[in-house]
């Protein structure tokens, strides 16, 4: 399955909306950055889409393990450093709470950190390219 997102900046703004089908959210700049501070940066995006993966990832196979999960909480931590900025390396957290002895609850983090997708990928160093370019100018070359 192919999985494609957008980002749209509103007219006038640095600010924008993210979509992937149905589903919305706001990516902007802090506001001492030149942005409007209404959003998620992409640093953000990015430590939110391993947390959000392995916070998945826990629930599916708890299901496919026949264990009850109550609660779950990842927390994911990074910066950027350098010129071009690249992460650090990138650490996360998992407390999880469920209707199992703690040895299996263990023992589903470790699975779930092992086949979890985003984290998976970016240990693997997944390529990242630019595609298609599209530019519309005003024709205006002065200042």
């Amino acid at each position: 399955m192919t999985i494609e997102v957008r980002t749209r900046s509103l007219p006038g703004a640095v600010t924008a909306l993210g979509s992937a089908g149905a589903y919305t959210l706001v990516v902007d700049r802090p506001a001492d950055a030149g942005g409007g501070g209404l959003g998620f940066n992409g640093g953000q995006l990015l430590y939110l889409a391993v947390a959000g993966c392995v916070s998945n990832d826990l629930f599916r196979e708890a299901r496919a393990a026949g264990l009850d999960l109550h609660r779950v909480e990842v927390t994911v931590r990074g910066d950027f450093t350098g010129e071009p900025a690249v992460s650090t390396e990138v650490r996360y957290d998992v407390r999880v709470e469920g209707d199992a002895p703690p040895e299996l609850l263990r023992a589903l983090i470790e699975r779930v950190d092992a086949i979890a997708e985003i984290p998976n990928s970016l240990r693997g160093g997944t390529s990242v390219r630019l595609g298609r370019t599209e530019v519309a100018g005003t024709g205006r070359t002065d200042g």
